[in-house]
């Protein structure tokens, strides 16, 4: 009872180490991998050969088919992806995730020469977690601490596989675990023992591990390691399929074909197989299975599955569409879905793509909104308050989701990349509020029917210019953190301010000269302080991607010593001022 008692202790310890040093390197390399994943699988799986070959790609780095799946059932419902793409990169997803397998077959490696004696898990391993514990304590790189962690998350991973292989060396003598064995040889029995133990661990790679922990009793055969490494690959839908719950319907249909590539794939394998086993004698099925033996099994039948049906991979579809049927009404995406939350390189990049379009749309408000005081039309003006409402719910929409995102464990560029959004939101959205004020003020000058005397034209002409070239690279650098384009906003911002001021003692004199009237004033005010303030915001957007997206000073300390000479900056400055300054001129007055 004793030893019953211990070695359930190492077994469970051996367990925790193995699980906590699997996700330990996967979420290592998610982090490594960054927001890049989204950009590859969204952007480039046009077709499902290629969507196949990424997320394959994808998965094989992160070590996590359920991560792979639950990011594109997300990508689906924010769509950014189509159903269509979706079904190559699950399918791809089910052949990366074997990588993990492989690795963990080292463990059956034998012999004595020196190179497998290198490669054996009590030698690679230590080797790599001492290379790995110097990289994450003795370097202040965060990629080289990344790379130390995911080195660390394997010691631990094969760490616990050693102690779960010594736990369990007693079964070997164990007649009821012989039986136990034994009964997984019925195919239904092992594929819903393999489907329930990875639903429960929600991990198909962990399962496989333990699995090939439970070869060195050498009581585990291939007949009855093959139905659980069946069932573990319908087991791992499941964390898809609770992932979809809440999600629009296509999003839905992704876990669903999912499940039915599993599924679909495991039937054909259980007939042609054991059907033949009718008239050919398996004879490695009573063989005692080794860990590189159940890599190689969970490879080929994922290879073999997908080669079946990927050409069938429109058949999918029309069978998810038959559990979930189309609706006549049209379904809703999520702006920003909380789903990758659970990658949260993946949820800033998100989040950047969408205040990204935020400022366009700002930007595209602010061009209409100018061309109405040119000429007023009902419908621009419709499409200036649509745009301008469209800012605000993208800013409820992002505040809400960054507060959420930064309780996660986030890298330092992401980090940067969520304050700086954080930051530069109400600036943002106050462009889009502006972009309405001058539209305002257009209709006004409509219905009094003011029209501003040909020399006044010509300075808002200007005017209007600079502040387009501003609000232009504000969004050219926002979209891509273009420093490059950052650094035109501030000399723009400054020629705008001069250029309020000129108009507005021009705009003085001329009514002290009785050519312009007070009414006329208090519209052209309007526009003025409207201009003013969408430069100013397109500056506080510039300086904060420059400077506080980087860690270095407050934006106003910056801004201070960039005028004040203190930057070596400044020089550089003086000259973007003097070049839009030359640009951005008024007429003589007559």
């Amino acid at each position: 009872m004793t030893t019953y008692f211990f070695n359930l202790v190492s077994l469970l310890g051996g367990l925790a180490l193995f699980l906590f040093g699997m996700g330990t390197m996967g979420k290592a390399l998610e982090r490594q991998a960054g927001g890049k994943l989204q950009t590859i699988l969204a952007k480039m799986s046009s077709t499902v050969f290629r969507g196949f070959l990424l997320g394959m790609a994808v998965t094989a780095v992160i070590q996590s088919s359920s991560a792979t799946t639950v990011m594109v059932v997300g990508f689906v419902n924010s769509g950014i992806m189509t159903l269509q793409q979706a079904v190559g990169v699950i399918m791809g997803s089910n052949i990366g995730t074997t990588v993990t397998a492989w690795l963990l077959s080292l463990i059956g490696l034998e012999g004595n020469s020196f190179i497998v004696s290198l490669f054996k898990p009590t030698t690679l391993a230590p080797m790599i977690g001492t290379v790995g514990i110097v990289l994450y304590m003795f370097t202040k790189s965060e990629k080289k601490q990344g790379v130390g962690t995911i080195m660390l998350g394997f010691l631990t991973l094969m760490i616990g596989m050693d102690i779960m292989g010594d736990s369990m060396a007693f079964l070997e003598n164990e007649a009821w675990f012989a039986q136990l064995m034994i009964s997984f040889s019925n195919p239904l029995i092992g594929i819903l023992f393999g489907a329930l133990l990875t639903a429960i661990i929600q991990s198909s790679s962990a399962s496989i591990g333990i699995l090939q922990g439970l070869c060195v009793t050498g009581v585990v055969t291939y007949g009855s390691a093959i139905p659980i490494i069946l069932g573990q690959n319908i087991g791992t839908c499941i964390t898809a399929l609770v992932g979809s719950i809440g999600a629009n319907r296509n999003a839905r249909r992704t876990a669903i074909v999912h499940l039915l590539f599993n599924v679909v794939g495991v039937v054909i394998f259980v007939i042609v197989f054991y059907g033949l086993s009718l008239v050919v004698d398996w004879k490695f099925l009573n063989d005692s299975a080794s860990a590189w033996g159940i890599a190689v099994i969970h490879t080929c039948f994922n290879v073999c599955a997908t080669f079946i049906l990927m050409p069938l991979n429109g058949l999918l579809v029309k069978l998810a569409y038959l559990f979930i049927p189309q609706k006549e009404t049209p379904q809703k995406t999520e702006l920003l879905d909380p789903r990758l939350l659970a990658t949260p390189a993946v949820a800033c990049q998100r989040a950047h793509e969408i205040a990204a379009q935020m400022a366009t749309d700002s930007g595209e408000a602010i061009r209409l909104a100018i061309g109405l005081t040119k000429e007023f039309d009902e419908k621009i003006m419709l499409q200036v308050r649509e745009l301008e409402n469209r800012t605000d719910h993208y800013e409820d929409a992002l505040g809400t989701y960054l507060v959420q995102l930064s309780a996660k464990n986030l890298s330092i560029s992401d980090n940067r990349l969520l304050n700086t959004i954080l930051y530069t939101l109400s600036d943002i959205e106050r462009i889009g509020d502006h972009a309405l004020s001058i539209a305002k003020a257009a209709q006004e000058m409509r219905d009094k029917q003011i029209n501003f005397s040909d020399q006044a034209k010509a300075e808002l002409e200007v005017l209007e210019q600079a502040v387009t070239g501003a609000v232009n690279s504000a969004v050219a650098a926002y979209q891509s953190f273009d420093l490059d384009q950052a650094i035109e906003v501030e000399p723009q911002e400054q020629v705008v301010d001069s250029l309020v001021r000129e108009i507005k003692a021009r705009h003085v004199r001329r009514l002290r000269d009785g050519l312009c009237s007070v009414e006329y004033g208090f519209v052209l005010e309007d526009l003025l302080t409207a201009c003013k303030r969408t430069a100013d915001h397109c500056s506080n957007i510039a300086v904060e991607i420059l400077q506080v997206s980087e860690g270095k000073l407050e934006a106003h300390e910056y801004l201070y010593a960039l005028k004040s000479g203190a930057l070596h900056e400044s020089a550089a400055f003086s000259e973007r001022f003097a070049s839009y300054k030359a640009k951005y001129s008024f007429p003589e007055e007559a």
